[in-house]
């Protein structure tokens, strides 16, 4: 059951031993911080999950914000009516998103291409409508859902645990221990290395390779006799279940819910990521995550201050002319600078940026090749 050939094994490795020295390798970039760390574990763990319907059976979801938003909100609720503890939070979490992504893929997986698209953008508005307006008995609508002193917390009650935070407001907590700073930060990575251990199962198990054979020519598999319904709606819902986790997780690093993460927006930043890393690839979309969530906290933060600084030893025209332009495409323009790099991925690279790296290891590998022969002659 957890057996991995030697290559997947050594993937593993290498890909836990980045994630836990992510505090070293982040400093010189300037995102060594806990909280930005935690959000990168965390959107890598939605990015994997995604990837598991859009890698390896071609269908896009716009719908996936509705299980982050989901799992976000039970993780909540599991901390207002039962426990600080995350465990129980995290478990509910998933499990409910499941239990959506069941329900929408029942519906949605009825339909194909970008019908299906469109039905699942359609559930994820319907889901923030209702957590936005509807449901604010349960949601408390635009404010968002917050914990408060008060709240019942019954396991902790029976338990006579006391409430985790001192006088302010309650923390999630694991086994007794505030679940923030790096100590957060490395129960989200370990999530996620469980996250990549799992999707490299998935790839290499003879469901992986139906989803595959699905994407390559349904047509066909289909003829064959081959029922692919129950095989799209499981990766679908083990797809709605990692977006859960994660949404759980967004809840236990910063405990409040609100129906922003069911918008659409975060749905597209998901397929961005998928895209921009590697679709079908196992590294591409933690990579795409990173990269996305590196320009969203950090690029987003440079301003003309800290651009002048950085030119100041040109001429003062040339200095003005450079930050000028610049200041364009970071701070509150750090989107263009996305758009404009997610332009060049899809034109040049449209394996993402894992197809680019091969090609460049592919090219390095052709020169070495050839350099003996040259050489002989």
């Amino acid at each position: 059951m957890f057996h991995l050939s030697r290559k997947d094994q050594i993937k593993l490795a290498i890909f836990a031993l980045v994630v836990v020295t992510m505090p070293i390798w982040l400093a010189p970039l300037g995102a060594a911080y806990p909280g930005l760390m935690q959000k990168f574990a965390i959107y890598a763990i939605f990015a994997i999950g995604f990837n598991i319907l859009f890698g390896l059976t071609g269908y896009l979801s716009f719908g996936h914000a509705a299980f982050l938003g989901v799992g976000s909100y039970t993780a909540v609720w599991s901390f207002k009516l039962l426990t600080m503890d995350i465990v129980p939070a995290l478990i509910f979490s998933t499990l409910l998103a499941g239990v959506f992504a069941l329900v929408i893929g029942f519906f949605s997986l009825r339909r194909t291409g970008i019908y299906f698209s469109i039905l699942t953008l359609a559930f994820a508005q319907m889901c923030y409508s209702l957590a936005y307006s509807v449901l604010t008995p349960i949601t408390n609508g635009e404010t968002g859902l917050l914990l408060a002193r008060n709240d019942p917390r019954v396991i902790d009650e029976a338990l006579g645990a006391g409430t985790v935070g001192g006088a302010g407001l309650p923390t999630p907590a694991l086994l007794g221990n505030t679940v923030s700073g790096y100590f957060g930060f490395y129960i989200c990575a370990a999530l996620l290395i469980l996250a990549f251990f799992i999707s490299q199962k998935i790839f290499a198990s003879p469901f992986g390779l139906a989803l595959r054979g699905i994407k390559s020519n349904q047509t066909r598999m289909i003829y064959t006799g081959f029922n692919i319904r129950p095989y799209m709606l499981a990766a679908f819902v083990i797809s709605g279940m990692f977006a859960g986790l994660a949404g759980g997780l967004l809840s236990v690093t910063d405990p409040i819910a609100g129906a922003e993460r069911m918008r659409w927006t975060e749905s597209g930043n998901i397929v961005l990521m998928t895209i921009l890393g590697g679709v079908g690839t196992l590294i591409g979309p933690v990579i795409g995550a990173w990269v996305i969530e590196y320009f969203e906290n950090i690029f987003s933060a440079i301003n003309k201050n800290m651009l002048n600084a950085a030119f100041d030893f040109l001429p003062d025209g040339v200095q003005n002319l450079a930050v000028t332009v610049l200041s364009k495409f970071v701070g509150e323009g750090w989107h263009l600078t996305l758009g404009l790099l997610f332009v060049l991925i899809v034109v040049f690279l449209p394996g993402g940026l894992v197809e680019g790296y091969l090609k460049l290891v592919a090219r390095f590998r052709r020169g070495r090749g050839t350099k003996p022969e040259a050489g002989g002659k």
